[in-house]
């Protein structure tokens, strides 16, 4: 049988090019896109007049029936239909005669491709924004839960300051709300129609972009036809906003690791997202935060090749197009999932209070309190001031104890000037609790932070 779209190519074509030129192994997926946009251009050709009142009916009808197949496994795809489009098509075209073919009346491949891929790159946009409010809701509770728990706050992986364990768990729903910021961003930058473009050109039918554009769901048509059916801008935006959730979710997933080790002993992960070891019978292995952390890397090519990809193509399509879906699909799938798994994983680990509060005791903490104190009770420049304080830091180290269990005489021979009280300062939990600078990680400040958090995302449950 001829295929639906031969046109110039009157030979057959060969096996071995059906293989290599099809995409229906993959693009299937874009089934319940395809049907709704054809059933949108269908019912705008009626209001136009290019199709009747039955001829609409046959040709919804016809598609929902196939739909059906398609969801219940009976449907039979042909890799020699090419892709989901024309699988659709030529069963539309046997189940209800000519009608079927009418239904191509106006559109090219170019910009029901383009449709199709854009509406699964919108819906999947939502898709994992809900998964990321779902997880900042996790951190939220765990934040609560955690305002007093000090841990050392580090730089360069080595103790500073010490901090709370709320205010680290902030840090990243800092990060995962500038996500949900960028998906936002996306979904609005990329929420018009294509359809109607065809080809590169436009069409000479009497078409009403707008409403198909209203029928689903778009804020309007795009606006240059030659620009559209060649534009894979919003795959980039889907990938590379993956690749960035993906990018947060490997450095909390590193810590989660850290915190879960011997060394570290902050926090155990649960029996139900952790592994044993083949050989090793005591062993129980962080797998879920490795393999998340592995799989960004995998994010990330697919974000280099769609750029490759496209790097060097003139306009309009191109047959290399064909390659932007896959990489698009596989991201998707694992960005839901990652997010789905992180979230169950932070929902039932536990927190060692007591480990962290023991780590804030090592590293001299406190170390930047005492130059603050010799600043501001002893009038000293701050350089002399940190110049002393690592002297007796030094010496610290020399008595084998943390600078916050340091005697006070001690510090006293450095620094006359000290009196009694700078034991106060030195205290770890004083120390955290004088960072009461707005973002800063005092037990108030990060209360208001809790509360900001919890407005927020009270305000994305109302929308």
């Amino acid at each position: 049988m001829a295929k639906l779209a031969s046109g110039r190519v009157t030979e057959q074509s060969s096996e071995l090019l059906d293989r290599f030129n099809a995409s229906l192994p993959f693009d299937r997926k874009l089934y319940a896109e395809d049907i709704r946009g054809s059933i949108a251009h269908a019912t705008m050709l009626h209001a136009q007049g290019i199709l009747n009142d039955s001829e609409l009916s046959d040709i919804v009808s016809g598609l929902q029936q196939i739909e059906k197949e398609i969801e219940e496994g009976s449907f039979s795809f042909e890799i020699g239909d090419e892709d989901i489009h024309m699988a659709i098509e030529k069963c539309l075209t046997e189940m209800i005669g000519d009608t079927g073919k009418k239904l191509h009346t106006a559109r090219s491949r170019n910009d029901q491709v383009a449709l199709d891929f854009r509406l699964y790159v919108q819906k999947n946009t939502l898709r994992v924004k809900s998964q990321l409010l779902k997880l900042e809701a996790v951190l939220l509770k765990i934040a609560k839960s955690n305002t007093d728990t000090m841990l050392p706050g580090m730089t360069h992986l080595q103790h500073a300051q010490p901090i709370n364990f709320a205010y680290h768990m902030l840090a990243y729903m800092s990060m995962f709300k500038r996500d949900i910021e960028r998906f936002e961003s996306a979904y609005l930058r990329n929420n018009y129609s294509p359809i109607g473009c065809a080809a590169l050109a436009g069409t000479p039918h009497p078409i009403d972009r707008e409403k198909t554009a209203e029928l689903l769901g778009f804020e309007a048509p795009t606006i240059n036809c030659l620009d559209t059916v060649s534009d894979r801008d919003f795959a980039l935006d889907i990938l590379y906003n993956i690749s960035v959730l993906m990018t947060h979710i490997s450095r909390l997933s590193e810590e989660l690791i850290l915190w879960s080790s011997s060394e570290f002993g902050f926090i155990s992960l649960s029996d139900s997202y952790s592994t044993s070891s083949s050989i090793m019978p005591q062993k129980k292995n962080p797998d879920v935060p490795e393999l998340l952390r592995g799989k960004t890397g995998r994010v990330y090519g697919n974000l280099i090749a769609l750029l490759t990809v496209l790097k060097g193509l003139p306009l309009a399509y191109n047959k290399d197009m064909q390659e932007d879906k896959e990489g698009v699909f596989d991201s998707v799938e694992t960005a839901l999932l990652s997010v789905e798994i992180l979230t169950a994983a932070l929902d039932t680990m536990t927190v060692h209070r007591e480990k962290m509060a023991q780590a804030c005791r090592q590293g001299h903490l406190s170390a930047t309190d005492l130059a603050d104190y010799l600043v501001q009770k002893c009038g000293m420049p701050f350089r002399d001031a940190y110049k002393i304080t690592g002297a007796i830091v030094v010496e610290a180290e020399k008595m084998e104890v943390d600078l916050s269990e340091l005697p006070v005489e001690v510090i006293k021979a450095f620094a006359p000037c000290v009196g009694d009280d700078v034991e106060t300062f030195l205290d770890l939990r004083h120390s955290m609790n004088a960072r009461t600078s707005q973002g800063g990680t005092a037990t108030t400040e990060t209360e208001h932070q809790i509360a900001w958090f919890a407005a927020w995302l009270e305000s994305k449950a109302r929308e």
